[in-house]
């Protein structure tokens, strides 16, 4: 294997981690940023911080792949390909999975009441 093919297989392998991280932070997922601040999981701005930490490191990789002229695309949906093109995230994503975080919350709690 020579060394283009080594970066561009790196790259691709750094697109996907990313982007599974991106999309776990939207679902309010466990991520290793959760360990590095275990005692904030609880605070709302700490899911709001971890989704633009995850943003950004997506939004880095996808552009250190295109400076090195590393086809980026193939691994994202044409609307992801759209917001990461614009480098723009819709308010939309970051929201719903805020919405599923206090659905389970107010959930555990009605639970915990009527135990």
């Amino acid at each position: 294997m020579n060394t283009n093919q080594s970066l561009t297989q790196f790259f691709e392998e750094q697109l996907q981690q990313a982007k599974v991280l991106f999309e776990r932070a939207l679902d309010c997922k466990h991520t290793e940023f959760d360990d590095l601040y275990p005692y904030m999981n609880e605070q709302p701005q700490f899911f709001w911080y971890k989704r633009y930490v995850a943003w950004q490191e997506l939004l880095t990789v996808v552009r250190l792949a295109s400076d090195l002229k590393i086809d980026w695309q193939p691994v994202f949906s044409p609307t992801q390909m759209s917001l990461l093109t614009k480098r723009s995230l819709k308010r939309k994503f970051l929201i719903s999975g805020m919405k599923m975080r206090n659905k389970k919350k107010w959930k555990r709690k009605l639970v915990q009441m009527t135990s």
